[in-house]
């Protein structure tokens, strides 16, 4: 096991997908050709991917969501199948790639030979079996918090806190979702409007199927201006200060994130 992942500020984006996160403010930008879900479509034996624009409904939920982890993330060297449950048959694979940078997801479980690990895919909370081998394992120290109800961000890393921040959250309407998800990806703009960087998580909007053409991605984004922060008034996203975005772009990918109300 390494000591971390790759940093989220490490992680391009291609120029049409940050464009349409860019209109959605909330989420991942279009891919038709990539939604899908559970079972593959029109009689095909490919399996659907596990990722951020699928749904994935034959596969167990997060049995404890507000529960912490070791910090053990993995990255697969190449497309791994995704099981129910340990030696059972493969409902999806999990891509070696997400949002055309490296995939890393936070481990729940370990047995011999098998991983238990939180996806991007919709419902939020989705989770599945991976095998161990093929996997490059490493540690982060990191944990970011987002507490709905006071409205602030909190980033620990080895369980002490390293900055808080007031942040806006999603509106009444469009509520940001709770529960244990993770750090996705880092998506750099090339004409930057609101923000320098977005950091998608593997968690989507309860109450907004797609958004501007994209699957509702929830995300962490900068805004210019501050007037936003403690206030409810976002599409799912999380609004954060510029201090607080540039010290998530060091965050390793694949670090649990915690919402609660």
């Amino acid at each position: 096991m390494s000591d971390e992942p790759p940093r989220a500020a490490r992680t391009a984006a291609p120029a049409l997908l940050v464009t349409a996160l860019l209109v959605t403010g909330c989420g991942g930008g279009g891919n038709p050709g990539s939604g899908g879900g559970a079972s593959p479509a029109g009689g095909s034996d490919k399996l659907p991917q596990a990722t951020t624009y699928t749904t994935l409904n034959d596969l167990p939920h997060d049995t404890a969501p507000s529960g912490t982890t070791d910090g053990t993330v993995v990255h697969p060297d190449a497309a791994v199948p995704v099981s129910a449950k340990p030696g059972a048959p493969a409902v999806a694979e999990l891509p070696s790639t997400q949002l055309k940078g490296p995939t890393w997801v936070p481990v729940l479980e370990s047995r011999p030979g098998w991983r238990r690990v939180l996806l991007p895919s919709r419902p939020n909370g989705v989770t599945g079996w991976i095998p161990d081998s093929g996997l490059k394992a490493a540690r982060s120290s990191g944990v970011i918090e987002v507490d709905l109800s006071d409205r602030r961000l909190t980033l620990s890393r080895d369980g002490r806190k390293t900055g808080a921040w007031s942040v806006a959250v999603g509106a009444p309407k469009t509520p940001t979702p709770t529960g244990r998800t993770f750090l996705l990806a880092s998506l750099a703009p090339e004409k930057p409007t609101y923000s320098p960087l977005i950091l998608p998580v593997g968690a989507h909007s309860a109450t907004l199927d797609t958004f501007g053409g994209g699957p509702g991605t929830v995300a962490f984004h900068g805004w210019p201006s501050k007037s936003v922060f403690g206030k409810a008034v976002t599409h799912g996203c999380v609004r954060v200060p510029a201090d607080a975005l540039k010290q998530l772009a060091e965050v390793p990918l694949g670090t649990p994130v915690h919402i609660t109300e």
